[in-house]
């Protein structure tokens, strides 16, 4: 188990400034991520830098879904509804444990969006474009079997519904996983670290001065290519760092906000994905104590960093759940948890949020600098193969450089990999007696190890060395033990929100778990009073936005 860690932030600063990269990333969210790794696979010299933590944009605040992009079919987007839906399998076999299989409903309601015929056909195509095979092909349900599956579906407009798989995730800790395997292969990876220039060297971009955030200086890269992969900023780099860049096409960012209510206020007994009277579609996903529903999707002309979620959104929401669900009567005193995010799509002049194309998109400056900005959650490897082959290219020509093909098909995101999703089901079944004598449910385990895959023994043998406290709290240290020491937690919200998803998937804790794991950081980077201080208004901040709306 090699270490990916803060701790050891003097050496990581000092191999940065030192080495010379084939290849720097910017961005150290899922695409960011995915360079690094398909990059240092094939052999580059490669790192990565990150403003913040990794995934703390957008690439922490999607649904949560590795799907087919079924909606896509209305526009009959096929290319990309194919390729989603192939890497989807891939993904599933890369990290059974964090891509797990979740059947969806479709419902059919009258006047709907989805007709019986055209919701038959349409996931017959997303069948076959996706290859899906064996129990995850579509059925279609009649009415009286599609309330037995959700009883809460509205009875008097419901004709019956499509059902179909889709494989749910979570989004931050996949972020996480593709970086640890990056740097199993070699890459440098680096968060808190800002870029602040690009250099250059006869009007070519070869390298980045860079601020570490951690030890307040100033750090020098060099690197023969460079890669802006910096999501929601990427316009932001080329335009106030990039002379070279033509901005003949630019980004148009949507926002897309999801709420969190106790699985009681919304008890589906499944993944539903359901109309709303405005045309659009909306989720609702159960998961373990609480459902989440989303997503909007609205332009966004603000400064990045400013997004949140705001009362007309979570209204919005409430409103169509209560419209599908008529028993359910939500209120906004029942949300416990939200979170908003930002697509960075291609901008395309008459088109509405929800029409622009998820398609990825590469802009090459003739200073050298790569951009890529669009595309979808699902479909990372695939763009960040199209990124190496580029760099590649261009290594074979400049330098006269070879490098492997892509590897990353067969790379597990995973510390000792399962062979299959089957394989994570007989390890929880097998370390399940320990833990439920410890206190825990099912459930609680078994979100354990769709976090952590096997690297959950090292918690446990963690949480047994731990003095004797509440369960939910000795785990918590337990996390953060292994976070801080193998997933490069620096930050509390690094912790609640990115690594663990408490802030999210588990809200319940937080007023427990926020002075004792606020205490642990402190005693492990030996914080002074005023450091202390910030980062506990910081938290209790974050844990206040989630509930509240202007």
């Amino acid at each position: 188990m090699s270490s990916f860690s803060n701790l050891q932030r003097e050496k990581l600063s000092e191999k940065l400034a030192s080495k010379t990269f084939d290849l720097l990333v910017i961005g150290g969210g899922i695409t960011g991520a995915g360079i690094a790794l398909d990059a240092a696979s094939r052999g580059l010299k490669v790192a990565l830098v990150e403003q913040n933590d990794f995934a703390s944009g957008t690439s922490s605040k999607s649904t949560k879904l590795i799907h087919g992009g079924l909606r896509y079919l209305k526009q009959f987007d096929f290319w990309l509804v194919k390729e989603v839906g192939s890497e989807r399998a891939i993904l599933h076999k890369l990290a059974p444990h964090l891509v797990v299989p979740d059947k969806m409903i479709l419902p059919i309601i009258e006047n709907g969006t989805y007709g019986s015929w055209l919701t038959s056909i349409g996931l017959k195509i997303y069948d076959i474009l996706a290859n899906v095979e064996g129990d995850d092909k579509r059925l279609m349900l009649d009415k009286e079997t599609t309330l037995l599956k959700e009883p809460l579906l509205p009875e008097d407009i419901l004709e019956g519904a499509g059902f179909y798989a889709e494989y749910r995730t979570d989004d931050a800790r996949l972020t996480i996983e593709v970086l640890k395997t990056a740097e199993h292969h070699g890459a440098l990876v680096l968060n808190y670290a800002e870029l602040k220039s690009l250099h250059y060297s006869n009007h070519l971009v070869n390298g980045a001065m860079v601020y570490d955030h951690v030890l307040h200086k100033e750090i020098p890269v060099k690197a023969s290519y460079v890669v802006n992969a910096t999501g929601p900023w990427v316009d932001d780099v080329r335009e106030h760092m990039d002379p070279a860049s033509k901005r003949s096409k630019r980004l148009q960012l949507t926002k897309g906000v999801h709420l969190v209510f106790p699985y009681k206020k919304l008890p589906v007994k499944q993944s539903v994905y359901f109309d709303v009277p405005d045309g659009r579609m909306i989720f609702a996903i159960p998961r373990g104590q609480i459902t989440y529903v989303g997503t909007t999707d609205t332009k966004f002309e603000k400064e990045p960093e400013t997004v949140k979620v705001e009362l007309v959104d979570a209204l919005y929401l409430i409103h169509a759940v209560n419209n599908m669900f008529p028993d359910i009567e939500l209120t906004q005193d029942d949300i416990i948890s939200s979170w908003a995010g930002l697509r960075p799509l291609i901008y395309e002049e008459g088109k509405s949020a929800g029409e622009l194309s998820r398609k990825d998109e590469i802009f090459e400056s003739a200073s050298g600098l790569i951009s890529i900005a669009g595309g979808k959650l699902t479909g990372y490897r695939k763009m960040s193969e199209r990124i190496v082959d580029l760099v590649v290219k261009r290594a074979s020509k400049d330098r006269k450089l070879s490098f492997k093909t892509v590897q990353t098909e067969n790379i597990p995101l995973t510390e000792k990999p399962f062979k299959n999703y089957e394989a994570v089901k007989n390890y929880i079944k097998n370390i399940l007696p320990e833990w439920q004598a410890f206190g825990f449910s099912k459930t609680s385990v078994e979100s354990l190890v769709h976090r952590y895959g096997r690297a959950t023994d090292h918690i446990l043998k963690k949480f047994r060395e731990l003095p004797q406290e509440a369960a939910g709290l000795r785990l918590a240290k337990a996390e953060l033990w292994y976070g801080i020491h193998f997933e490069m937690i620096l930050k509390p919200l690094d912790f609640f929100e990115r690594r663990t998803g408490r802030l999210y998937f588990d809200p319940f804790e937080l007023d427990q778990l926020k002075d004792p794991i606020i205490k642990e950081f402190a005693r492990y980077f030996n914080w002074d009073k005023e450091t202390f201080d910030k980062e506990k208004k910081r938290l209790e901040k974050a844990f206040k936005e989630i509930t509240e709306f202007e």
